[in-house]
């Protein structure tokens, strides 16, 4: 077949794979109702080889969210419930001795997947979310002294409740800062829970998404070649400089006790680089930075207790500094 050029002047795979990503949109939509945002979330987060923090109420779909995503990526998941009582051993795996061969195996643990959905991941004490903190950064698990590679693709979905702190462990800044996106999944506006509602009454079952006619649109060969072309994409001087004046302008607010690191930059640059090659351009435009700034900076700034008071927000502070920075022309 003869290679193709798209619209962002790149031929063959890339062109291809961001069809094939784009139709994920539409595949997802077939189990899960008006949450576009959050699904380009997690595709901008695994063209980044990054992590994603799921925030939401109960009830709103994260769960159904991943699984549709890995089923439509033909991507293998596992779900651990996070719970007080859960030993990192239990995520990770581990040592187990075997009576026939009189020696330790290792036992993988839910953490080798490609998709790991960590449900509820501040109900479980700091040891047991600290074990997760290799696996994002370093991609391997180390057990007896022996590190083993997890598997590529590899994504890291983590959830948590916004209303509920109740024998909860609050995720540590070094930890929040690991994930490349916090992602908000609202409650749907009335027609989607309509047509929830609806899709319920004519026999959906969540559980089953072969039956709701989700199938693979696209798989890890497109998402190796989308991730080659996210790296191509252009990032001028200009537009560095105005990732660097974005996230220096959070230590200088008066409003906050902790702005944005160094890796916080680096995240908000990769995140805009794949919105753009998503978008179907092979440049950053300062409008990719704004659009990606919200869900890549609002977990790694910390508000002061007097601002919380007043009602201040992470993310009216960060629109209130995309509104005061110059915007390169």
């Amino acid at each position: 077949m003869d290679p193709t050029t798209d619209n962002a002047g790149n031929t063959g795979d890339a062109g291809t794979a961001r069809a094939s990503l784009e139709a994920l949109r539409t595949e997802i939509a077939k189990a899960v109702v008006g949450q576009d945002p959050a699904v380009t979330g997690l595709v901008v987060a695994l063209l980044c080889r990054g992590h994603v923090l799921l925030e939401g109420v109960p009830g709103v779909a994260k769960t159904l969210l991943v699984r549709a995503l890995a089923s439509a990526l033909e991507l293998d998941t596992k779900r651990v419930q996070f719970t007080p009582d859960l030993m990192p051993s239990d995520v990770t795996g581990s040592l187990v001795y075997d009576t026939r061969t009189a020696e330790f195996s290792f036992q993988p643990g839910p953490v080798f997947t490609n998709l790991l959905l960590a449900d509820e991941i501040n109900r479980t004490p700091p040891k047991t979310q600290s074990s997760l903190l290799e696996a994002m950064e370093e991609r391997q698990v180390t057990v007896d002294g022996t590190p083993r590679p997890l598997p590529d693709p590899f994504l890291v979905a983590a959830t948590q409740n916004p209303v509920e702190y109740e024998g909860t462990y609050p995720l540590p800044e070094a930890q929040l800062d690991r994930f490349l996106l916090k992602l908000t999944i609202p409650l749907p506006s009335r027609q989607d829970e309509i047509d929830v509602l609806t899709r319920h009454a004519s026999g959906f079952n969540p559980r089953d998404l072969r039956a709701a006619g989700v199938r693979p649109v696209a798989g890890p060969a497109d998402l190796e070649a989308a991730r080659a072309a996210v790296a191509k994409t252009t990032v001028s001087p200009e537009i560095t400089a105005y990732v660097v004046d974005i996230c220096r302008a959070t230590r200088e607010s008066p409003s906050l006790t902790l702005g944005v690191s160094p890796r916080g930059a680096t995240a908000l640059l990769a995140t805009s680089r794949a919105w753009a090659w998503l978008t179907g351009r092979d440049y950053v435009l300062p409008d990719d930075v704004k659009a990606l700034a919200l869900p890549t900076l609002r977990h790694r700034i910390q508000l002061r207790p007097e601002a919380e008071m007043e009602g201040v927000t992470a993310d009216s502070v960060i629109n209130a500094i995309l509104a005061h920075v110059p915007v390169p022309r």
